[in-house]
């Protein structure tokens, strides 16, 4: 009688602790690379409406039956479609097709061969040329990889298109918050994409400070934003703490934020042009990976055992002491007014 009064004394303290309480016990998430093989294959394309050559590197699957879940993944300002290798490889191991596209303009022919390469790269982000373009080859290689599952090559009849997401690091999470809603200088949501269902942005920039009480009202998509407490930019004057922003500002979905502690801007890329603030950059990336899985796998395939674990303590006792994890989940997210609605891709640069 005594052992089932404890019994019931100790579930009952279980349950008034919450999901919580089993944190401790979680085991991480997919932090090795998957069941499958991984082929990876550039494509040198060429978007003739606007003119411009996207070239791009996909990750994917090399055997297996089914349709994979596509993510469209944007560079950094001086980047190429050879970054974020570890994000492409470790998600299509896992079943995803990872597509990395290069932004002429913002690649890295800004700073190839010049002396001055800081003020080269300044100038490239203060292009606003460059900002227009990117959102325009995201859109440009969704359609490109929907021809591709219809054609004949080695991807026809294996993507799923109804499950796209979408990943992007510095200017290319600042892509990414165009893509999913962000406003465009104040304006409607022009470079809004709306066959991206989910999205990533790794180090994201603010929008200007009189344009944010409005920039982000119409994202509507579930986004997982990381940053670091050394995450300043070595380009321009973004502060660590000022990373945060979208994520606070973003009211009408699901929204995960990862700090993580002495992480700094370039620990995200995979690769880096200057030392490390600290060794903890394999700490960082094997975190990376299990928390983008975890997404990818609740967001786009509507795994409810990955939610939970990013959602209920399980992503939480992985990250321990080495990072700050929150959350918002909005109970609805209203639809959006008449005057907001845009068609999906629509871009200024049409």
């Amino acid at each position: 009688m005594r052992s089932r009064i404890r019994l019931l004394a100790a579930l009952l303290l279980l349950a008034l602790a919450g999901p919580h309480a089993l944190a401790a016990e979680a085991k991480p998430y997919k932090p090795d690379p998957g069941p499958h093989k991984v082929t990876v294959q550039p494509y040198d394309w060429h978007d003739a409406k606007r003119d411009r050559d996207v070239p791009a590197k996909i990750y994917y699957p090399s055997e297996g039956q089914g349709h994979w879940p596509v993510v469209i993944v944007s560079h950094g300002l001086g980047g190429s479609r050879d970054g974020l290798v570890y994000l492409g490889r470790h998600w299509a191991s896992h079943g995803y097709v990872s597509v990395h596209i290069q932004h002429l303009g913002s690649d890295t022919a800004v700073w190839k061969g010049k002396k001055d390469w800081l003020a080269a790269m300044r100038g490239a982000v203060a292009d606003v040329r460059n900002a227009i373009v990117r959102p325009g080859d995201v859109r440009f290689a969704i359609d490109e990889v929907t021809r591709m599952h219809e054609g004949d090559g080695p991807l026809a009849g294996r993507l799923d298109l109804e499950r796209v997401g979408m990943a992007g690091h510095s200017f290319g999470a600042w892509t990414t918050l165009a893509v999913a809603g962000q406003l465009a200088a104040g304006r409607r949501p022009l470079f809004r994409d709306g066959r991206v269902k989910a999205a990533i942005p790794l180090s994201p920039s603010p929008a200007p400070p009189h344009q944010r009480h409005k920039a982000y009202g119409q994202i509507r998509i579930p986004l997982l934003h990381m940053t670091g407490t050394l995450d300043t930019s070595p380009v321009r004057d973004t502060k660590a703490i000022e990373r945060r922003i979208p994520f606070d500002r973003i009211m009408l979905a699901e929204q995960y934020l990862i700090t993580f502690k002495g992480g700094d801007h370039m620990v995200f890329s995979g690769t880096r042009w200057q030392p490390a603030p600290n060794d903890k950059d394999p700490v960082f990336h094997s975190l990376i990976l299990q928390s983008t899985t975890a997404f990818l796998d609740a967001y786009l395939r509507g795994d409810e055992a990955a939610r939970r674990w990013l959602a209920e303590g399980g992503f939480e006792a992985v990250l321990g002491e080495d990072g700050v994890f929150e959350q918002k989940h909005p109970k609805t997210a209203p639809t959006p007014p008449p005057a907001e609605r845009v068609q999906p891709g629509r871009s200024l640069s049409e």
